[in-house]
């Protein structure tokens, strides 16, 4: 009989923020992880594209059941974006749909189109995105041939910013690439920028590489690749990369509370409001995080106990 091995982290676990390398999906790393920290118990908070890399947010153990609550409603990403060329999925891996010469695009109409592309703006999904329609996903969809038409919605860029251009010239065109910063509400594609942009300038557009740099309040900083994290559990050291108390203290706002409270909590019961608005960690004298705690009318509920009495 084979021999069970001792998961890697406690029960409470936390999270390990993952910088993905390009070709994985986040299925992919999930997987990977399991078997890295001996664990089922690894989720992931929301897709990176196989092409993209950068930061992965996966929780372990007890703490998978905080990512349904994080608040990851603002990314950043470092892209490049070439103009001059579009493909049926926006990006470089989808065929070539066509080229048109891009070199004589200024860098005053790049900034306007660029401009018209930031703020609060309509957005309309790239084809191969995940977005359902009758219960299939966009992407299977489109790559059984169907033609497939989403309809805009709204979107917030914060920033689009272009670091540098690069023009060249080959036997394929006349391309621009474009080396840009984009920091986005969730559920903004990077790539139909790149195609919207490309489109605005006539000449069609589409992402060549996608860097996230951030979701949420978790970045690079956080970060391991795989080959850190097998490295790491391979010499037994400390695979999270925030532990649960860190996690909660980092994605929500903090409520101090006393012993009593504490174990009210630990035991299924409210405590009293303090007026406070969306979900936020209620923390012990000793810096513990008990709950995830919502206020609605006179209570303050747990929507998760971190802590239970029986844990």
């Amino acid at each position: 009989m084979r021999e069970k091995r001792t998961p890697v982290v406690d029960a409470l676990g936390g999270l390990v923020i993952v910088d993905k390398d390009g070709g994985w999906t986040s299925h992919d790393v999930v997987a990977k992880c399991r078997g890295l920290l001996r664990t089922k118990k690894v989720g992931h908070a929301g897709t990176l594209d196989p092409m993209a890399t950068g930061v992965l947010v996966l929780g372990v153990e007890r703490a998978t059941k905080m990512l349904g609550l994080l608040t990851l409603t603002t990314k950043a990403y470092t892209a490049t974006i070439r103009l001059g060329q579009t493909t049926i999925t926006d990006d470089a891996e989808g065929e070539v749909t066509a080229t048109t010469p891009a070199g004589h695009v200024t860098d005053a109409e790049i900034a306007a189109a660029v401009a018209e592309l930031t703020g609060d703006i309509q957005q309309v999904p790239a084809t191969v995105s995940a977005i359902k329609i009758n219960g299939e996903r966009a992407y299977a969809r489109a790559r059984a041939g169907e033609d497939v038409q989403l309809a805009a919605r709204p979107v917030t860029v914060s920033r689009f910013e272009v670091l540098a251009r690069r023009d060249t010239d080959g036997d394929a065109g006349q391309f621009v690439d474009l080396d840009v910063e984009v920091e986005c509400s969730s559920g903004t594609y990077v790539r139909a920028l790149a195609r919207d942009l490309g489109e605005k300038l006539g000449v069609g557009g589409h992402l060549t590489a996608l860097r996230r740099t951030r979701v949420g309040p978790f970045t690079l900083e956080h970060a391991r690749t795989l080959t850190e994290l097998a490295a790491a559990a391979e010499a037994d050291q400390p695979p999270l990369s925030l532990d649960i108390d860190a996690a909660a203290r980092t994605a929500f706002p903090v409520r101090e509370i006393d012993d009593t409270q504490a174990e009210d909590l630990r035991n299924g019961r409210w405590l009293e409001p303090i007026g406070r608005a969306g979900v936020y960690a209620a923390v012990d004298p000793e810096g513990r995080a008990i709950a995830l705690v919502q206020e609605s009318g006179k209570r303050a509920s747990s929507v998760m106990v971190i802590r239970p009495a029986n844990l």
